[in-house]
């Protein structure tokens, strides 16, 4: 079967399996997992930030960042499709008692032009109150879209007009960076707090970071031990994400140019309609022509290829480390049979 779910499904290589048994490892709820130390370390530098957290999920990741920017009925602006009101099973509500405002962006990106009059004004008792701008880069439920940089800056800007923290659910940041040459840091630096998953496209088997400043990290290390994130010898599986960090950035590289082919097929058929301008990264959103989803996910499947559903009406393909691209090719042949 070649696996285009997402790219979730990838498997730790040998190096990575060999680096996760060498690890030294300790008690991480008493901060004393050298690896997870090393890895927190790490990734505080990579993403230029004060200080980082190893969590379990990008779930996990994104819920304590917005925990800790918020009280109970603080409203957070984010996209209509974004990952934390899509994906994240009502958590806000649930965990932190705050309300989502969705603002439908073009591409999943959305400007300051069309928020500000959604910022509530202070004196406002009776609304709930504004707390946080949130940007998912790239965009999943966009197709991996990125959020220009120059909008990001205009984001922060008007954030800070407003006294408001800026978050970023860069699950994908990784992606955006090496797509547009822009370093994870320089993304960062205009962010409260940053979230940014290694089991994606980076290819280890679990986990993400979180990154702010040293009191923001001190607020969600407790935040992440009253969820149930504090785990203890935690080593085995940062270590797997340190040497993702270290090793599998650049090569991701590959994957942009595995869906670029993929989507070149897909805009030359008469099958499927697939926006050319949303292709920025790893990930595909394609509408079937003659089929419907459910047909061509299950005629898919017959025939060794798994993809999912995007939004209402859509396929998805997520290409990623373990699809080569001889794979890919074969992935044209069964799309082209289907």
């Amino acid at each position: 079967m070649i696996d285009l779910r997402s790219d979730t499904v990838t498997k730790p290589t040998k190096e990575m399996l060999k680096a996760m048994y060498d690890a030294e490892v300790g008690d991480d709820v008493y901060k004393e997992d050298p690896t997870a130390n090393e890895l927190e370390s790490y990734a505080a530098e990579l993403l230029n930030k004060e200080a980082a957290l190893f969590v379990p999920s990008g779930v996990m990741g994104n819920q304590i960042c917005l925990n800790v920017l918020t009280q109970p009925m603080d409203e957070v602006i984010c996209e209509k499709d974004a990952h934390i009101f899509q994906y994240e099973s009502g958590s806000p509500a649930a965990l932190s008692g705050i309300q989502l405002l969705q603002v439908e962006g073009k591409r999943g990106v959305f400007t300051p032009g069309q928020i500000e009059p959604l910022i509530r004004p202070t004196s406002a008792y009776y609304m709930p109150r504004t707390k946080v701008i949130e940007v998912e880069n790239t965009h999943n439920r966009a197709g991996g879209t990125i959020n220009p940089i120059e909008n990001i800056e205009a984001l922060c800007n008007l954030a800070k007009k407003y006294n408001l923290f800026f978050h970023l659910d860069g699950a994908r940041i990784w992606n955006a960076s090496v797509a547009t040459g822009i370093p994870p840091s320089k993304y960062a630096s205009y962010f409260d707090s940053i979230s940014c998953c290694l089991s994606k496209g980076l290819g280890a088997p679990i986990g993400s970071i979180i990154a702010g400043s040293k009191d923001f990290i001190k607020e969600a290390y407790r935040i992440r031990k009253a969820w149930g994130g504090g785990m203890r010898q935690v080593g085995v599986i940062a270590a797997a994400g340190l040497f993702a960090l270290k090793n599998n950035i650049e090569r991701l590289k590959e994957d942009h140019e595995k869906a670029k082919t993929l989507a070149e097929f897909l805009n030359q058929s008469d099958s499927f309609d697939i926006d050319m301008d949303s292709v920025q990264t790893n990930i595909l959103i394609f509408k079937p022509i003659k089929n419907s989803v459910e047909e061509i996910l299950a005629k898919a499947k017959e025939l060794g290829l798994f993809l999912s559903v995007g939004s209402i009406g859509t396929l998805r393909a997520v290409t990623h480390m373990d699809v080569s691209f001889e794979d890919i090719e074969k992935v044209k042949l069964i799309l082209g049979e289907l």
